[in-house]
This record gives C-alpha cells, sequence and structure tokens, in this order.
C-alpha cells in the first residue's frame, strides 16, 4: 500500500493550533491512519541495535547520559527512507500552520526515534527552560500496536506547578501530542513491553530574541 504523503486535512491542524493558543497542549488520537503509523513502526524495527544510541539530557558540551533519568535509545530522523520522508512532510505542514496562524517564528523541526524497553523510563523533567532554549512546541508520536494500560509506559504531563497530572496517555498508535517545551514538565512511566515513539521539537534561531516576542 503507497504512504500517504498527501497534506493532512486542514481540520487536525486547526485542532493543534487551537490547542496551542490555548492551554498550551492537546492530545490528538488517528493524526496519522493505522497503514501510515504501521510504516513508520516497520522502519523503526528494522533499526539494528547498534544504530540506536542511549539516550542523554543537556545540550552540546552539557550533554551526557544519565540512567537515573532516562534510559531509552534513539536514533535521529534524516528523512533517508520513504516513512520519514512522509512523516516530516507532515510536520512540515503543521510547522507552516502554527507560524501561519500563531506567528509563532518557527525555523525547523527536529525528531528522533525513541524505544523504550521493558523497564525504561524517562523521570519529569521539562524540554525547555524559558528564554534559554529555542525549542518551542514538543510532539511525541506513538507506533505501538495494541497497546494495554498493563503495558505501563504512560506519558503523565503536569502543569507549571502541579505535582498531580493533568494528563496521562497512553502510548497508543496513531496518537500525537503537542505541548509548549517551556511550559510542561512531564515524565515516562517504566514500560512493560517495547514501547516506540517519535519525539519532536519545532524550534526558532534564537532563544533569547524569540523569547521577548512570544
Amino acid at each position: 500500500m503507497p504512504l500517504n504523503t498527501a497534506p493532512l486535512a486542514t481540520c487536525i491542524f486547526d485542532e493543534i493550533t487551537e490547542a496551542i493558543a490555548g492551554p498550551g497542549l492537546g492530545i490528538f488520537p488517528g493524526f496519522l491512519n493505522a497503514a501510515d503509523t504501521a510504516a513508520l513502526r516497520r522502519d523503526f524495527s528494522s533499526l539494528p541495535d547498534w544504530q540506536l544510541t542511549p539516550a542523554g539530557i543537556g545540550r552540546d558540551q552539557a550533554h551526557h547520559n544519565n540512567e537515573r533519568i532516562r534510559t531509552d535509545k534513539t536514533r535521529w530522523l534524516d528523512g533517508s527512507t520513504p516513512p520519514q520522508q512522509a512523516f516530516l512532510a507532515h510536520m512540515a505542514g503543521l510547522q507552516q500552520q502554527l507560524n501561519r496562524q500563531l506567528f509563532m517564528g518557527l525555523k525547523d523541526y527536529e525528531c528522533h526515534y525513541a524505544r523504550y524497553d521493558e523497564g525504561d523510563f524517562y523521570k519529569k523533567h521539562l524540554d525547555a527552560f524559558r528564554g534559554r532554549s529555542n525549542r518551542r512546541v514538543t510532539t511525541v508520536f506513538y507506533l505501538n500496536d495494541d497497546w494495554q494500560p498493563a503495558h505501563g509506559g504512560e506519558l503523565l504531563i503536569y502543569g507549571h506547578k502541579n505535582r498531580q497530572p493533568l494528563h496521562r496517555v497512553q502510548p497508543e498508535g496513531g496518537t500525537l501530542v503537542c505541548f509548549l517545551s517551556e511550559q510542561f514538565p512531564h515524565e515516562v512511566l517504566p514500560a512493560r513491553r517495547p514501547r516506540l515513539s517519535i519525539a519532536g521539537w519545532f524550534r526558532v534561531d534564537d532563544p533569547v530574541s524569540s523569547a521577548l516576542r512570544l
């Protein structure tokens, strides 16, 4: 079956834009259909283990591994396969929509596959610190087939000052989660079976000047 490379329906981009403009986060089951989600899952699963890297924290010189904070393994998408190309095309369309409607000044999008094996986790964290990062919007897209609550691996999303989560997201295939990177701490609970996703970030060039404009 050929991959769906056509632009997604405008309505889903409108829903995401409204969510980012309003509460700053949204959860969108069925963002991609089952066939396109399965194509990405196969693309990810075809990677040999040696191409996956233990995920780190921090950036540039401060980047390091810390298994007390996260234990997943990642591989950056580079558009080298048709499923990756199709996914990146969809996210480029979303970037254009966010810029056109919200004037966010997003310049690019980066994303990686993330695999959480049994017992893997990611402790509560922020993807960006206010005024000190060029990440503006976080996306998480799930690739898992037939995920059940007993499998664990939930994404917990918190408000800025909340100790209890605002949302508990099951990592069901086809679901997209979007939120403002600076505003919502989140964590991934330990998985009880392999858990596959694509984590990504829409970015701006200059974190200081962009933070002043928003």
